[in-house]
């Protein structure tokens, strides 16, 4: 798929119902979760930098350009980014920056409003999406500009200044609505009542909400965030403690047979094995 028809692709998914927005931490892991059957990927700052041995905000602008860039190659699904605050607090210059992640081949991103130190005030938050916005509609294919009012994972549990700032968001010009954060129906719903842009929600907060259900809230789009990334260091955790605590090699019975991850990242051009 070229970047048109990814972009045009990962709007009309925004368009159509609910679905998982997958988050890789690598090349592999975007792969194979291509080749199971996600319509759509995405980074993962947190399991990224995981990946590295480096902690999640430790990861530079250049770092992340490089990833951004392979994955989207090596995948052929629209691939959103998770760009943290776009690597600059002035509006001018995190506009900037997108710029240069849309050239990468990715057709999405997040922005956040969160500096790493602190929430943005509502102002300069506001400008910020806006210059992206209108950089990205410089572009010569559809790239989903997503904003996210990240205060309630920093301590401003004020559901209220959320929706002010999705609506502002969205006023400025972007494409999705992200709040993660939130953690019951009330509200989500609170959110959909009061914004009309497609909203995405971190599931975990919600572990046992169904993708049904997301889909019956109104949710256009569920994301994992580095849950993934997560999951699978914990299947390591689990592996290694075993072995160094009681010796036992048995958690080889749960993992993926090697000709099944062969299979999944067998080039396309490369025929499977005669059955």
């Amino acid at each position: 798929m070229t970047p048109v028809e990814k972009g045009n692709a990962f709007k009309a998914l925004h368009e159509s119902g609910t679905f998982v927005l997958a988050n890789f931490w690598n090349e592999g892991s975007a792969l194979i979760l291509e080749r199971l059957g996600f319509q759509a990927l995405a980074t993962t700052s947190s399991g990224f930098a995981q990946s590295l041995g480096k902690l999640d905000g430790t990861i530079t602008l250049e770092q992340t350009l490089e990833h951004c860039q392979r994955c989207a190659a090596i995948t052929n699904v629209p691939v959103s980014a998770d760009f943290g605050n776009g690597f600059a607090d002035d509006p001018q210059d995190t506009a900037a920056n997108l710029l240069r992640l849309a050239a990468t081949g990715v057709v999405g991103a997040s922005i956040e409003d969160w500096s790493g130190d602190a929430i943005y005030p509502h102002d300069l938050a506001v400008e910020r999406i806006a210059a992206c916005a209108e950089a990205v509609n410089t572009l010569g294919f559809q790239f989903t500009l997503t904003a996210r009012a990240d205060n309630l994972l920093h301590g401003v549990h004020e559901l209220d200044d959320t929706i002010n700032r999705l609506n502002a968001y969205q006023d400025a010009g972007a494409d999705v609505l992200y709040a993660p954060g939130l953690a019951s129906t009330d509200q989500i719903q609170g959110v959909l009542e009061a914004t009309t842009k497609p909203l995405n929600v971190l599931f975990s907060f919600m572990p046992d909400t169904t993708l049904e259900e997301f889909a019956n809230l109104g949710v256009r789009r569920i994301s994992l965030g580095g849950a993934l990334a997560n999951h699978a260091t914990g299947a390591t955790l689990s592996a290694a403690n075993r072995m160094l605590e009681d010796g036992d090699f048995t958690w080889l019975l749960d993992a993926a047979p090697g000709p099944a991850i062969k299979q999944l990242l067998r080039p396309a051009a490369l025929p499977g094995p005669e059955k």
